[in-house]
């Protein structure tokens, strides 16, 4: 969803930072995981529910940021308004319990013991490195290719609460 809104809202090359912060997230949460600090959600549960409320908390945030987003004519000589950063991609990783699952279910699907495991670490992070970038560039051609349909003040209105409701509703999600 914060790939679409930001291709849409910002275009496909301003996006692209975002982009790359949300791959350097999953890949930094893979490796934690992979390296240890992932058996500290088994062995201290209430770290889970930290990462869901946190995560949660979050999603509602930006899923705020989204819907009120103001409609912007760019005028000739105006600053253009900044999409997220990559930093903001990079920390969403850290509170999404879902970035964590995934790494978990991956080093723990995936990896081999022993002298191989450092291999397979270094395949599962290949492997969805080439996820992401593929899902995050379709979803991010699906946005600036919505963004270019959007012609009107109230078009543009629909399209950011409408985005900002599904971003919210992603905390269901989490909690299920």
């Amino acid at each position: 969803m914060l790939l679409t809104t930001s291709g849409a809202n910002f275009g496909f090359f301003r996006s692209v930072w975002l982009l790359i912060g949300i791959m350097l997230g999953m890949q930094s949460v893979v490796l934690l995981v992979a390296f240890g600090v992932g058996s500290l959600i088994m062995v201290y549960p209430a770290l889970h529910l930290f990462l869901k409320i946190a995560g949660s908390l979050y999603l509602l945030w930006l899923a705020w940021k989204i819907a009120t987003s103001a409609y912007e004519r760019l005028e000739v000589g105006a600053a253009p308004p900044k999409p997220l950063y990559w930093y903001q991609g990079w920390l969403l990783q850290f509170l999404n319990p879902k970035a964590w699952l995934m790494g978990l279910g991956a080093v723990a699907s995936f990896s081999l013991a022993g002298a191989q495991y450092n291999h397979s670490i270094a395949a599962i992070s290949v492997g969805i490195f080439i996820v992401n970038l593929v899902s995050g560039v379709i979803w991010l051609g699906f946005g600036t290719v919505i963004g270019r349909l959007l012609s009107t003040r109230r078009a543009w209105y629909t399209f950011n609460i409408a985005m900002g409701l599904l971003t919210a509703a992603c905390v269901l999600l989490i909690w299920h």
